[in-house]
């Protein structure tokens, strides 16, 4: 039996690489393990941009592709994309398991690790200037409009909220099946979403993209992997890895964009966003004369 064979399916392009490895120069080599240990960076980026992160040349990341038996770099990212789309919730959780190892300590030191290499990529000049025309987006729109289904729909939710919170006028699209067709009908000329999503490329998510695209509205996509899916139908993209390609996604990362956009977003219209907030104080403290003193000891 071959070493593919031996493997599961989503272990294809890892196998491939290794056994590529004895026969590519040196520099190659880095290239390869860039690709394999930063998948979603492989997909998200340019040629330049991947060998900026992998320390190499642009043309040095494209002769490995080849070099791998692709054609070249955008066949190299179809077969990825296929791949990390073709695994279930069950395998990934087998592999960070694998990884993680079974005590609480070695998990957390595990995460740990993970989340520290995602928060040097939001580090990044590239990621601060396209947070940057994203905030530019969401600050000059009529309203906001936040869209995310499942896990990413409790984040849609929190950043709904804090976006109301500071004065921004937003809406959750958060709800999945029928239902989002009534967060749709607010939609309107002049509006914004921002779309936390990831492939495949669902219903609810190409629908709100066709909608947008027929009300004129620009969508700002946090994703890792559904952007070359949507190319051309959105304003811009925060390119955010869940974690370790093929293991359990994992929003810290995602949470971090968020907040530093309310933060941003909140900077552009400062005192109108205080305003709001002691106008939020002045209706909490209606509401419940002692909600101030939550948390202090009574005696």
């Amino acid at each position: 039996m071959s070493s593919s064979a031996a493997q599961p399916a989503q272990a294809e392009f890892d196998v491939k690489v290794a056994d590529a490895m004895e026969r590519l120069s040196p520099a190659e080599r880095q290239v390869a393990r860039f690709f394999v240990d930063r998948k979603q960076a492989v997909l998200l980026n340019s040629a330049a941009q991947i060998a900026e992160m992998a320390g190499s040349s642009d043309a040095t990341v494209v002769r490995t592709a080849r070099s791998l038996g692709f054609g070249g770099l955008s066949e190299l990212r179809e077969v990825l994309l296929t791949e990390l789309t073709g695994t279930t919730p069950g395998s990934r959780l087998a592999h960070t398991l694998e990884e993680a190892g079974v005590d609480a300590g070695s998990a957390l030191h595990h995460v740990i690790g993970i989340h520290h290499d995602v928060l040097d990529l939001l580090k990044t000049p590239a990621m601060g200037q396209s947070l940057s025309r994203a905030v530019d987006i969401l600050a000059a729109a009529r309203r906001r409009h936040v869209f995310g289904i499942g896990p990413s729909g409790a984040m849609a939710n929190y950043a709904t909220l804090q976006f109301n919170r500071i004065g921004l006028p937003t809406s959750a699209l958060s709800s999945s099946g029928i239902a989002l067709a009534d967060g749709l009908l607010d939609l309107r000329p002049g509006d914004a979403v921002l779309m936390l999503a990831y492939a495949p490329l669902y219903r609810e998510a190409s629908v709100t993209l066709d909608e947008a695209q027929r009300q004129g509205v620009p969508v700002v996509l946090i994703s890792d992997d559904l952007e070359p899916l949507v190319r051309g139908r959105i304003a811009e993209v925060l390119p955010v890895p869940r974690g370790k390609a093929d293991h359990l996604a994992m929003h810290g990362g995602t949470m971090v964009l968020l907040d530093a956009m309310i933060i941003s977003l909140a900077a552009r219209a400062s005192e109108a966003a205080i305003d709001s907030l002691d106008r939020l104080s002045a209706l909490r403290g209606a509401i419940d004369k002692s909600w101030i003193k939550r948390g202090t000891r009574k005696k």
